[in-house]
C-alpha cells in the first residue's frame, strides 16, 4: 500500500523526465543505427518524425494546386467532387499557365453540335458508347457501352472492399471492369461487364505446374458469361518487362483458390511468357483462345522498341488474325508498386507510345479493326478527348477510380498500410470503406467524367468523340513557336472511324 501510495504519489512532470531520461539514454549509450540520434539525443527524433510525415505536410500545406505528382490537387479535388456530386466547378478563371510548353488546346467550333430532338442524350446526358465494335468477326463480339472503363486492378493489390466498389460502380454506370492479373475473384462478380486480364502468371487459368490451361480457361468462361473479352497482358507501365514475387505470407487460402496457387508458398511471375514464343506464336495463342470461347481478344503493353509490334502489324495485314483490340499504357501509369528505375525511366509515356503504335498501324492500313485503348492518367476530360484526337477509341483509368473510392495518394500502396483501405489487405483498415457509398462514387465519377467528354464533344462541333481528328487539338511548343496541331506535332494522321450517329451504337 505504502509503494502504490508512493508512486500514485510521483506528478506527471516527473514521469516525463523519467520517460525522456530513459530515451536520452537509449539515444547515447545502446542505439548505434541512428547518428543524429546518437549525436544530438532527443531533439534528433524531430528530424526523423519531420521525415515521416513530409510528403503529408508538402501535399496539404506547402504545394500548390498545380504543383505534385502524380496528381496534383486541383486534379484530386475535381475527381474528390465529381463523385461526390459536389460543385466541380472553378471560378475567376483558369489558374494554369496556358502558355507553358506542351500546354493543350481543344479547338472548339464556332456553333457547337445540336442535339436534334429526340435524341439519345437528350435524357441520358452521359450515354456514351464506343464506336467499334471488339471482334465483329468473333462468336462473341462486344461493343461497351461506356468509352470510360475501369482499368486492370488485382485483388490482392486493392482491398475486397475497394474491388466490390468498383464493380458495382462500373455495372450502374455501364462500363466495364478489367480484373487485373490476379484472377476472377467474387469481388469482380457483382454484374458489371468483365474484361478478364491474363499475366505472366495465368492466376485463375494455371494448372499445378503453374502453366496456362485451356480448359480452366474455357470453364472460366462457361461459368461466367459477363466476361466479355480476354485481355493478355504483356507488361504495364508502372514496371514493364519486370516479373514479380507474390510472398507466401501475403497467400491466405482466399487467394489461394482465386490465383490457383498453394498456400504459403512463394509465387513467381516472370517477365516473358511460357505459353507461346514470339510475335506469331502470341498471334496463334491470340487466336486459339478466341477460337475456344468466342470472345473478343487483346494486348496489353508498355511502349519502348517498336520492331516486334512493326511484325506484329505486318502479320495482321497479312493474315487478317490478331488481336481484336490493344491497351497502350503510358510510363506515367502506377497502380504496380515498382523499384523506381523502372517507374521513373523504362518504357515511353502514353502520348510518345501511342504515337508511335498507332502509326505502325496506320502504314499498314489496319487500324479499323482494332480498338485502341489508353490507358495513364487519362481520367479526366481534356487528356481523354486528346487521346480521341490521336486515335483512341477508349479510355481505361485506374488510380482516378481509386480516388473515387477514397484514395488519398498517400503513396503507401506498396507497403499494406494504406490509411484509405483501398489498397491493402489489412482487415482494420479496409473496414473503412463503405461499399455503398464508395460504388455510388464511382458511378458518379465515371458518368461526370463522360457527361464532361460528351459536352467539349459538342462544343467542338461533333457528336461523339471518335470523330475528333488531329487537327482538333493544339499543343504549345513554346517561345516563338507558338503553338501546332497534334497531326504536326506527332507527325502522322489519325483514321476515320466509321460513325452513323449515336443512334446506331445503342444496343
Amino acid at each position: 500500500m505504502i509503494l502504490l501510495f508512493s508512486v500514485a504519489a510521483i506528478p506527471w512532470w516527473a514521469w516525463l523526465l523519467i520517460v525522456l531520461a530513459i530515451v536520452f539514454f537509449r539515444d547515447v549509450f545502446v542505439q548505434r543505427k541512428h547518428a543524429i540520434q546518437h549525436n544530438f539525443p532527443l531533439v534528433g527524433h524531430i528530424r526523423y518524425a519531420l521525415e515521416k510525415i513530409g510528403p503529408e505536410l508538402r501535399q496539404y500545406i506547402v504545394a500548390n494546386n498545380r504543383e505534385e505528382l502524380p496528381f496534383n490537387r486541383s486534379q484530386r479535388s475535381w475527381v474528390y467532387a465529381s463523385s461526390k456530386k459536389q460543385n466541380n466547378y472553378h471560378g475567376f478563371g483558369t489558374d494554369q499557365d496556358i502558355y507553358q510548353h506542351s500546354y493543350t488546346f481543344i479547338n472548339n467550333a464556332l456553333m457547337p453540335f445540336k442535339l436534334p430532338e429526340g435524341h439519345i442524350n437528350w435524357q441520358k446526358t452521359d450515354y456514351l458508347p464506343c464506336a467499334k465494335i471488339m471482334g465483329p468477326n468473333r462468336a462473341k463480339p462486344f461493343r461497351p457501352q461506356s468509352i470510360v472503363n475501369i482499368s486492370a486492378m488485382s485483388f490482392g493489390s486493392l482491398s475486397s472492399r475497394a474491388i466490390t466498389s468498383l464493380n458495382l460502380g462500373a455495372k450502374k454506370a455501364g462500363a466495364y471492369h478489367n480484373t487485373g492479373e490476379g484472377g476472377y475473384s467474387p469481388y469482380h462478380q457483382n454484374g458489371a461487364d468483365v474484361v478478364f486480364q491474363i499475366g505472366t502468371g495465368y492466376f485463375g487459368v494455371r494448372d499445378e505446374n503453374g502453366q496456362f490451361s485451356m480448359q480452366k480457361l474455357k470453364q472460366l468462361i462457361e461459368k461466367h458469361p459477363e466476361i466479355r473479352a480476354i485481355e493478355l497482358k504483356l507488361s504495364q507501365g508502372a514496371k514493364p518487362g519486370k516479373g514479380g514475387v507474390l510472398p507466401g505470407k501475403k497467400i491466405t487460402k482466399e487467394i489461394a483458390a482465386i490465383r490457383g496457387v498453394p498456400v504459403g508458398i512463394d509465387v513467381i511471375s516472370p517477365s516473358y511468357h511460357t505459353a507461346f514464343e514470339g510475335v506469331q506464336g502470341m498471334v496463334d495463342f491470340l487466336e486459339d483462345m478466341a477460337t475456344e470461347t468466342g470472345l473478343p481478344v487483346g494486348i496489353k503493353a508498355a511502349i519502348g522498341k517498336t520492331i516486334l509490334w512493326e511484325k506484329l502489324a505486318q502479320i495482321m495485314a497479312e493474315t487478317g488474325r490478331g488481336p481484336d483490340f490493344i491497351t497502350i499504357d503510358g510510363g506515367e501509369g502506377g497502380t504496380g508498386a515498382a523499384p523506381p528505375s523502372f517507374a521513373n525511366h523504362v518504357s515511353l509515356p502514353f502520348v510518345y507510345g501511342f504515337t508511335k503504335v498507332y502509326r505502325i498501324f496506320v502504314q499498314k492500313g489496319i487500324t479499323e479493326r482494332i480498338v485502341f485503348i489508353g490507358s495513364a492518367k487519362l481520367g479526366f476530360p481534356s487528356q481523354a478527348i486528346q487521346a480521341f484526337a490521336m486515335g483512341a477509341d477508349m479510355v481505361n483509368v485506374a488510380r482516378e477510380a481509386m480516388m473515387a473510392v477514397g484514395c488519398i495518394q498517400a503513396q503507401s500502396c506498396h507497403t499494406n498500410t494504406c490509411p484509405a483501405g483501398v489498397a491493402t489487405q489489412n482487415k482494420w483498415l479496409e473496414a473503412g470503406i463503405n461499399v455503398k457509398d464508395k460504388s455510388e462514387r464511382v458511378y458518379n465519377y465515371l458518368k461526370t467524367l463522360r457527361k464532361e467528354i460528351l459536352e467539349i464533344t459538342h462544343s467542338s462541333g461533333y457528336e461523339h468523340p471518335c470523330q475528333y481528328n488531329m487537327d482538333d487539338v493544339h499543343v504549345s511548343l513554346g517561345d516563338k513557336n507558338m503553338a501546332s496541331t497534334l497531326r504536326d506535332t506527332l507527325g502522322y494522321e489519325k483514321c476515320e472511324v466509321p460513325f452513323k450517329g449515336m443512334a446506331s451504337l445503342v444496343e
